[in-house]
């Protein structure tokens, strides 16, 4: 899978991610750390690959734009260092892998997961 880690997420992550087999960029290393939400999430939908952030503006943006891709997943956790949140995620790949593949939105908290599948249409 491609990873885009917002700014908030080490990089530490991504390198750890890259040892499982995952193709994983920083917004840092793009020249992107000033950029606004909305540009990381055009250029992750350009690349094809899923946010991961600590931001619930992604969720929002993702919400409300109709549309199924990128995914993301928001952490909601305690400890934000890499090493933890490594853990989280491998504790639920099983559940996330294809939500993400088809896009989603996964919030990703110490004790609970969330999924839930793009695009959201209004009822």
């Amino acid at each position: 899978m491609k990873f885009l880690l917002n700014m908030n997420v080490p990089p530490q992550l991504g390198r750890h991610l890259m040892q499982l087999g995952h193709h994983c960029r920083h917004v840092r290393e793009l020249g992107m750390a000033r950029a606004a939400d909305y540009e990381i999430v055009a250029e992750a939908r350009r690349q094809q690959e899923t946010i991961l952030t600590h931001d619930l503006d992604y969720g929002h943006l993702l919400a409300f734009s109709g549309e199924a891709w990128p995914s993301v997943i928001i952490f909601r956790v305690r400890q934000t260092n890499a090493d933890y949140l490594l853990q989280r995620l491998l504790r639920v790949w099983a559940a996330i892998e294809q939500p993400l593949t088809e896009g989603a939105i996964v919030v990703l908290e110490d004790a609970a997961l969330r999924i839930r599948k793009l695009p959201i249409v209004a009822s």
